[in-house]
């Protein structure tokens, strides 16, 4: 079993930039890829980035490649997505999740592990 926990969310007005962490217990960290996914009220849950295991190939969805960056420090069990120049669309709960894979991949079906998500929300 793994939990990853996350956190960093908040409110930020727009063009302003958040950085969300997540901690992640349970099993070995480093040896499976991560992924972050957002999901905003009535609205199907989207994938955002993921990165493999020793945080040498990350994959974003393309809409948002150049304003978030997911890093990841295996020294530290924990993931991070930095998020730059925020819109109001950007608005969603921020899902953690820990991969049954050690390369990226952007369904959730691959992300056995979920954190209870952040709250990012962003003002006009």
């Amino acid at each position: 079993q793994v939990q990853p926990v996350e956190s960093g969310g908040g409110l930020v007005q727009a063009g302003g930039s958040l950085r969300l962490s997540c901690a992640a217990s349970g099993r070995t960290f480093g040896s499976y890829a991560m992924g972050w996914f957002r999901q905003d009220q009535g609205k199907e849950r989207e994938f955002v980035a993921s990165i493999n295991w020793n945080g040498g190939s990350t994959y974003y969805t393309n809409s948002l490649k150049g304003r978030f960056t997911i890093s990841r420090d295996n020294a530290k069990n924990t993931v991070y997505l930095q998020m730059n120049s925020l819109k109001p669309e950007d608005t969603a709960v921020y899902y953690c999740a820990a991969s049954s894979l050690k390369v990226t991949a952007q369904s959730s079906s691959y992300y056995p592990y979920w954190g209870r998500g952040t709250q990012v929300t962003v003002s006009s």
